[in-house]
């Protein structure tokens, strides 16, 4: 197995890409945390599904934009699997699109502390634990292109994240390698809420791959990403969009 003996932090890994994520490192050996912030049961689920394939789970609720509940997060990983190998910071989202025009301070705030902040503060606290490993940033074909209509917000938190990568990947190398994925239009619950069915039938129309993406062909991008099988690889933001973009 690729990461036996190895545990893996999931933020926001109770559902889709968070819990494709989870159950696939998990898969290849490794111990899992993963958090929620306000419903339990998917991140029960999750937990439950990869103890059924004979894995180690546990499931943390927090609000991963406070530091306290961030650290509490690692401490519980540390605790329960005596450390802290790889983390991939999957929690964030888009909240609702709004235009320049119309958007508050606060909603800037809250997209910024959601995608931002929150890779931050459990970058920070995972660091104090992690001698080695690996570090998979969720970031968006929107921190390239923009994003589609009323997300700019979203489009630069995600475009701070890959610039985060970036520089981590520098700081914290050689020992400790960071690298971001940017997905495009995966079918998950983000694009259920926010991208209507139409534009999602145009993406399909127009990818080179003609179909949306699947939550596990991210998290095979994880886990490559996270074990030895990418050890040359750091500081990389890697498009995964069915050929929509190329950068």
């Amino acid at each position: 197995m690729k990461l036996e003996g190895k545990t893996a932090i999931v933020t926001g890994g109770g559902r889709d890409i968070g819990r494709a994520v989870a159950e696939k490192l998990a898969s290849e050996g490794a111990s899992i945390a993963i958090n929620y912030f306000s419903s339990s049961k998917g991140a029960d689920e999750t937990v439950e599904a990869i103890k059924t394939r004979g894995g180690r789970a546990i499931a943390v609720q927090g609000d991963l934009n406070n530091k306290v509940d961030a650290d509490a997060l690692v401490q519980a990983a540390v605790e329960a699997f005596g450390g802290v190998d790889i983390l991939v910071n999957n929690a964030g989202g888009l909240i609702a699109r709004k235009t320049i025009a119309e958007m508050s301070l606060e909603h800037w705030e809250a997209v910024m502390r959601l995608n931002v902040t929150s890779t931050f503060l459990m970058t920070q606290a995972c660091l104090a634990h992690m001698k080695s490993g690996a570090i998979v940033n969720l970031a968006s074909q929107a921190g390239r292109d923009g994003g589609g209509p009323g997300a700019v917000a979203y489009a630069a938190s995600k475009g701070a994240v890959m610039t985060m990568t970036r520089g981590l990947a520098k700081e914290v190398g050689p020992e400790i390698r960071v690298n971001a994925l940017c997905p495009g239009m995966i079918d998950t619950d983000f694009h259920n809420i926010h991208t209507p069915d139409a534009g999602r039938c145009g993406f399909e129309a127009n990818a080179p791959l003609k179909r949306q993406g699947h939550v596990q062909d991210t998290a095979n991008l994880v886990l490559f990403l996270a074990c030895d099988d990418s050890a040359f690889i750091t500081g990389a933001n890697i498009d995964i969009n069915g050929g929509m973009l190329f950068s």
